[in-house]
């Protein structure tokens, strides 16, 4: 991906540099830099790499390296999130990238553009029903643009097979994703985003909240907490609770596209499938509740 954006670059350089000195007598000069420059060239562009850090452990891995993975496997993927179609990747079991991780932690997913995935790591570790693969982009075969104009999802994109089995939200479907690290728990990193204490654990505000971590917290912060930096914050100056009638912010959530269309719009539709009506009442519920525990992180 990076040799994809700088080679072009690159080699105009050269030319520049060639044309110059056909006019000038710095060859002699404008060798070592020639030189320099066609190492840059010869340098594959598929060189992307991945980071995944663990408590115990910090692992770079190379496109080549998880290509050639012992768990490598062809998988087929039905109604990918992200191509809107069928696709076939080479991919890993994430498991098995994960050595040490259990149930009960917690890790996110960062990609190039800063969409920031909170996952928990029991789906990522299971190995029947929902099962997680990190899909390697083989720079021998590129995987197609997401749409015209626009990048691929690689070079490392989280896929899952029978996603269905566990309601696995289209926020967990990361792609071009740079580094996979463990982390505290959301409520522990970010106190600001819990609902009223004096709540029991399974209120329905609380089971909203879980909703939100799935669905939400990749792109949006709320009272300024998160790590998100596409989408915008869920409840500072408003909530959507506060300018959006109640059936009509379900119907965006629903469908974004149907109540506001551009063409550079990121957020994905919500099927009933995914977040079934219960839930997308649990989780308007949180967001209302927390239209009336407001903190602003700069006061």
């Amino acid at each position: 991906m990076v040799g994809a954006v700088f080679l072009p670059a690159v080699q105009r350089l050269i030319s520049g540099i060639v044309g110059a000195n056909r006019h000038c007598h710095m060859g002699f000069a404008l060798k070592p830099i020639i030189v320099l420059l066609m190492l840059i060239l010869a340098y594959p562009a598929s060189a992307a790499q991945l980071t995944i850090e663990l408590d115990h452990s910090r692992t770079t891995w190379h496109t080549a390296d998880l290509l050639k993975h012992p768990a490598a496997q062809t998988v087929q993927i039905v109604d990918d999130v992200s191509y809107k179609r069928n696709m076939t990747y080479r991919a890993v079991p994430l498991a098995a990238l994960l050595p040490g991780l259990q149930a009960q932690n917690h890790v996110q997913a960062v990609a190039l553009d800063g969409f920031a995935a909170e996952l928990a790591a029991a789906p990522l570790l299971q190995q029947s029903g929902a099962q997680a693969w990190l899909a390697v982009e083989d720079p021998a075969q590129p995987w197609p643009p997401l749409a015209t104009g626009k990048p691929s999802a690689g070079p490392f994109y989280l896929v899952w097979t029978q996603p269905q089995a566990s309601r696995i939200s289209p926020e967990q479907w990361p792609f071009q994703i740079s580094t996979i690290k463990q982390l505290k728990t959301v409520a522990e990193r970010f106190p600001a985003l819990l609902p009223d204490p004096a709540l029991a654990v399974d209120d329905p505000i609380n089971q909203g909240f879980a909703l939100f971590q799935k669905n939400c917290l990749a792109c949006h912060r709320l009272n300024g907490a998160g790590d998100a930096q596409v989408g915008p914050d869920l409840n500072l100056p408003y909530s959507p609770t506060e300018y959006f009638g109640s059936d009509f912010l379900k119907r965006y959530i629903r469908d974004p596209q149907s109540l506001r269309h551009w063409p550079q719009a990121k957020m994905p539709a919500f099927a009933a499938s995914v977040l079934p009506e219960a839930d997308l009442e649990l989780l308007v519920g949180y967001l209302k509740h927390m239209a009336t525990r407001k903190t602003d992180p700069h006061l």
